[in-house]
C-alpha cells in the first residue's frame, strides 16, 4: 500500500488498521439455530525464533505463548452465508468461555462444540459434542465451519504480516467481515459496505499506539 499510494509506511499501517476499526462487529442479535463453538491459538512458531528469545517466550506446550481466540459461527446455506463472532479471550477456563457463549448465543440453540470440558454445563443449549480423538464429524455434529473459518484466517496472517500483537482483534474483525459478506456480495458490494461502517468511528494515532488510550481499553472490544 505504501508504494501503490506512495506514502511512508507508517502512514499506510495507521491507514489499514483504521480501516480494520471500521470493519469491527458490534454486538447484534444473539446467534441462533446450529452454532458452533470453538478454540484456536494464534502466535508463531517455535522453531521460526530466535534461539536465544526462544528460551524466554516459549514456556511450556501447547498454546500457553500464544493467544487464545474464541469462535462462535451460526451456520447458514448456500444462499444465505453463516456469521462467525471472534474475540481474543484470556483462557479456555470454563468460566471465560461459557460467559461469551451464553451471551452471544440464543438459549435452546443446537450448539456443537469439541470435547473440552469447558463445554460442559451449557445445559440450556441442545449441545452436540464431537470428539476429534475419535472422529471429525457425526452427522451435523460437528465444528468443521470454525475448523475453515481457522484455516483462512491463518492463511491470511501467514506471510503477509511480520506481527499482529498486540492488534490481532482487528485483524480477526478483517476476516470476520469478509466470511460474513462472501455469499451474494461483489467486491463493489463489500467496499461500499465497509466505507459505510467508517461513519461515525474514529481511531487517533495515539490511540491505536496507546499514547492516549490504554492499548489493552483498545482490545476489549463485544464479541
Amino acid at each position: 500500500m505504501a508504494r501503490a499510494l506512495n506514502i511512508t509506511q507508517k502512514t499506510a499501517w495507521f491507514m489499514n488498521h483504521r480501516i480494520r476499526f471500521s470493519l469491527g462487529i458490534g454486538p447484534g442479535n444473539k446467534l441462533s439455530g446450529q452454532v458452533e463453538v470453538d478454540e484456536t491459538f494464534i502466535g508463531g512458531k517455535a522453531r521460526n525464533i530466535h534461539e536465544d528469545r526462544r528460551e524466554r517466550v516459549i514456556t511450556d506446550t501447547g498454546g500457553k505463548d500464544k493467544s487464545t481466540v474464541l469462535g462462535i459461527l451460526e451456520r447458514g446455506s448456500k444462499t444465505v452465508g453463516g456469521k462467525v463472532r471472534t474475540k481474543v479471550v484470556g483462557n479456555t477456563k470454563k468460566s471465560t468461555l461459557q460467559a461469551e457463549v451464553r451471551d452471544h448465543v440464543l438459549a435452546g440453540s443446537a450448539l456443537f462444540t469439541d470435547f473440552l470440558k469447558s463445554h460442559e454445563g451449557l445445559d440450556e443449549f441442545q449441545n452436540g459434542v464431537v470428539d476429534h480423538a475419535v472422529e471429525y464429524a457425526r452427522g451435523d455434529v460437528h465444528t468443521n465451519g470454525l475448523e475453515n473459518f481457522w484455516s483462512l484466517l491463518k492463511r491470511g496472517l501467514k506471510g503477509t504480516y511480520v506481527s499482529v500483537e498486540p492488534f490481532l482483534f482487528r485483524y480477526l474483525d478483517e476476516q470476520a467481515f469478509r466470511y460474513n459478506n462472501r455469499v451474494g456480495f461483489e467486491d463493489k458490494d463489500r467496499f461500499d459496505l465497509a466505507v459505510r461502517q467508517i461513519i461515525g468511528k474514529r481511531l487517533t494515532f495515539d490511540q491505536l499506539t496507546g499514547k492516549a488510550e490504554n492499548i489493552h481499553s483498545l482490545s476489549e472490544r463485544p464479541l
